[in-house]
């Protein structure tokens, strides 16, 4: 307990470094997976195509993978990136692509006579997409978002292969110091104080949505 007590104040400065990590990828997941949605489902038969590479490619490659490629590949050719922005990079390349299938989803989800009525009245199809199918698209969407955001937030964990001090890493430092595997400890009720929160607000958002709220 005492090895603990005196370990939680460093990892609780590397939390923080976790909660930004997770926070910053989330809103760059948002905006890029949206995009490659809409890509996706696009009439152009080529931008398909590019959409359904990328979002394979991706998908089948270890999240782990990815950050050692993109933080060193990257410094290899030149484009030196701090590991802060390393792992947002990671991070985001990775789960767009399947936050980008979630949109598509969502999207493919809502009634095709929407659409048709939505263009029969004169709008456009990005007017109609902006103003009649995302905001039904989007509230269908959240729930599996949010449970997306989540692993997120316990993936950014595999940041610390390129020793970007979150929490975890800071975990493993004081492992190695104290040759002790209690701060490990302390990593977890870190991690638990974050998720359990996260994962009652999906369980509530996901009933309201079930009334019909």
């Amino acid at each position: 307990m005492k090895i603990l007590w005196e370990s939680m104040p460093y990892l609780l400065r590397g939390m923080w470094i976790t909660i930004k990590l997770a926070v910053v990828s989330e809103v760059c997941i948002l905006i890029l997976g949206l995009l490659l949605s809409l890509v996706r489902i696009s009439r152009v038969r080529v931008f398909r195509f590019l959409a359904a590479v990328y979002i394979d490619v991706i998908r089948g490659i270890p999240l782990i993978l990815q950050i050692v490629i993109i933080y060193f590949g990257l410094g290899h050719l030149g484009l030196n990136l701090d590991r802060f922005t390393a792992g947002v990079l990671a991070l985001t390349v990775c789960y767009a692509a399947y936050e980008a299938e979630i949109f598509r989803s969502g999207i493919e989800s809502i009634d095709k006579g929407q659409m048709e009525a939505a263009r029969s009245l004169g709008m456009g199809y990005m007017k109609s997409m902006r103003y009649i199918i995302l905001p039904q698209a989007v509230r269908r969407v959240i729930p599996p978002l949010s449970n997306e955001f989540i692993a997120l937030l316990k993936d950014t964990a595999l940041v610390s292969v390129i020793a970007l001090a979150e929490v975890f890493q800071r975990g493993r430092e004081l492992m190695g110091t104290l040759a002790s595997v209690t701060p490990l400890v302390g990593v977890a009720i870190c991690y638990l104080m974050l998720t359990i929160p996260l994962m009652r607000l999906v369980q509530y958002i996901e009933k309201r949505m079930a009334r019909g709220d």
